[in-house]
């Protein structure tokens, strides 16, 4: 079956639906998600979302925010996209607010702000109240808003549909292929602009913050299609996930005055962050907790510490933390209002993606874009987060660039023909599909996985070196050739979870050798990269010189991965050491 809209997008989170908005106003929208928009993974952040509104700290302003970013990706961040972000950051919040989302407020009914990591005034002299939230439910908040806005604008849904080819040729992006779910049946969705807002990859690890769903798919088709893929290789993990399962707990309870301890019950990031402590970006005290740990001082020699936030009262965690006091007594069988709650670092986020520039228009090369194509939230890379990203600015990038992102397409759209679609276009899909059902093999989906995250998370977590990356990148070769004989033993063609599983599958092991061959490659320690061997004296060494750039991943023809790289745009900020 073939669909013709003007705009199709692929994604129903923040970025997905705030482009849909704004399309829909013009252009007949569809958004594809395989899973139902409400339960898109951006409603699952819950800290709060950055902006310089000045409301809690009257001082705050968008230079100190831009700094910030910068100096927390530690300077690989392009600096004309960050300036563009944060100067629109307090716009964007507010629209926000005006589409009905409902803040947290201050006494004198102005939206709230938090402390988060990272966020600081006068250029790193003391932490700052920026982030605004409501609760700690903001990402959900901010999706159902959204979600309401595009149902009133009639944007046209198509849940439950599992995307699979991108429809590409020399003159530019046609649409897509996608499977649906629900009933069965390959749909092409074809259209004169297509977004990718479809998410990031945390999947890849065993222990993760992220959503079943967060499988990397749109990263791994825009791969196949020849498109490159952007600093894969920085990987955020979160520092405070539940012991075992990854499960997030804000950082807005650090922002709120939570402790982190150590075996010895004492706050071990005096001596990694002394001026921020708790407060210092996610991959300082990622480390910080890692390398308590790795040296025997995790909760009884264990791997895990502690985070504490007993002390705030019952009062204030429940008018501040709700969801986490739920999410420590459910999955962790303690009561924040008098235990500490057992953590872990998490696979998080992925800075890097679909490179584009900050109109979100979708590069081809370094030199050339793709007609018609657009990406926008966690699975581009536009370069706003360089090699760390900073908390709370992940709703403002999802927000803020699927709002820009369907501007770009508006503005574009009188120049983007309908062209004729191939008669195969959906050829590669149908394909696929095809070679699963069939396969005669004796692989199990589950288990290939299962090894893959296992392995990733041994060898290209929170610290790394070339050893590791080198025998995990040999691993990943190993799983990608038994994955062509993983067998599907649910044959039929509606609800097929069996097949969805292995679809997205090869997903994950496409572009996790991306990830580990990038890192095995760059030769420093920067934001969440972090090469023990390449330390001095326990720290990292930084090469701003030889790496002082983005890397850039193509797969060619024959399946091999091909790196290349590109210069880091700086404007304000030059590069100096981070201290915190």
């Amino acid at each position: 079956m073939i669909h013709q809209y003007d705009v199709v997008i692929v994604g129903a989170g923040l970025a997905g639906l705030r482009a849909a908005v704004e399309t829909s106003q013009i252009a007949r929208t569809a958004v594809l998600t395989k899973v139902y928009p409400s339960r898109s993974h951006s409603g699952a952040a819950q800290g709060g979302i950055a902006a310089s509104l000045g409301n809690v700290d009257p001082e705050d302003n968008w230079e100190f925010h831009m700094f910030d970013t910068v100096k927390g990706s530690d300077y690989l961040g392009d600096q004309d996209a960050i300036e563009y972000m944060v100067k629109i950051a307090p716009e964007t919040v507010i629209e926000m607010e005006h589409f009905g989302c409902p803040f947290s407020r201050t006494t004198d009914g102005k939206i709230n702000q938090r402390k988060f990591g990272g966020h600081s005034l006068n250029f790193g002299e003391k932490a700052v109240c920026r982030s605004c939230f409501s609760t700690d439910y903001t990402g959900h908040v901010l999706l159902h808003t959204l979600y309401e806005q595009a149902i009133k604008r009639k944007v046209h849904f198509f849940p439950e549909f599992q995307a699979l080819h991108l429809i590409v040729d020399d003159n530019g992006c046609q649409g897509v292929a996608a499977w649906d779910i629900r009933n069965g049946g390959l749909h092409i969705f074809q259209s004169r602009a297509l977004l990718f807002a479809t998410g990031g990859y945390g999947r890849a690890f065993k222990i993760t913050s992220n959503a079943h769903a967060n499988t990397g798919d749109g990263l791994a088709l825009a791969l196949r299609a020849g498109l490159p893929l952007e600093d894969m290789e920085f990987v955020q993990f979160h520092p405070t996930g539940l012991w075992q399962s990854g499960i997030l707990v804000t950082e807005g309870a650090r922002g709120e005055g939570g402790y982190l301890f150590n075996g010895e019950r004492k706050r071990f990031m005096e001596n990694y962050a002394p001026t921020l402590m708790e407060l210092a970006p996610r991959d300082l005290v990622s480390r910080a907790e890692q390398t308590e740990i790795d040296q025997g001082r995790g909760i009884g020699g264990k791997d895990y510490v502690f985070i504490d936030v007993s002390h705030l009262g019952k009062e204030k965690i429940m008018a501040r933390l709700p969801q986490i006091t739920d999410i420590a007594r459910n999955f962790a069988g303690v009561d924040p209002f008098k235990e500490p709650i057992p953590i872990q670092p998490t696979a998080h986020y992925s800075m890097g993606g679909i490179p584009a520039d900050k109109n979100c228009h979708v590069w081809k090369t370094k030199d050339e874009q793709l007609p018609g194509m657009y990406a926008a939230g966690e699975c581009s890379c536009i370069s706003v987060h360089g090699a760390n990203r900073l908390g709370t600015n992940s709703l403002l990038e999802a927000v803020t660039f699927g709002r820009i992102a369907g501007k770009s397409i508006i503005k574009d759209l009188p120049h983007l023909e309908w062209r004729e679609l191939s008669q195969n276009a959906g050829r590669p899909a149908e394909g696929e599909v095809d070679k699963l059902l069939n396969s005669k093999g004796k692989e199990k989906t589950a288990k290939i996985r299962a090894d893959l995250q296992e392995s990733m998370m041994k060898r290209c977590a929170v610290f790394r070196n070339g050893k590791d990356l080198q025998a995990q990148l040999d691993y990943i070769k190993e799983l990608q050739e038994r994955y062509r004989y993983v067998v599907i033993e649910d044959k039929s063609l509606k609800f097929n979870t069996d097949l969805m599983e292995a679809i997205e599958l090869g997903h994950l092991l496409d572009f996790s050798e991306v990830i580990v061959l990038g890192a095995l490659e760059r030769e420093e320690c920067r934001g969440a990269h972090y090469r023990k061997d390449f330390e001095k004296d326990g720290k990292g060494i930084r090469d701003d010189v030889n790496w002082l750039k983005h890397t850039l991943a193509f797969r060619d023809p024959d399946g091999r991965i091909r790196l290349d790289y590109k210069p880091v745009v700086i404007t304000r900020f030059q590069p100096m050491e981070r201290k915190y």
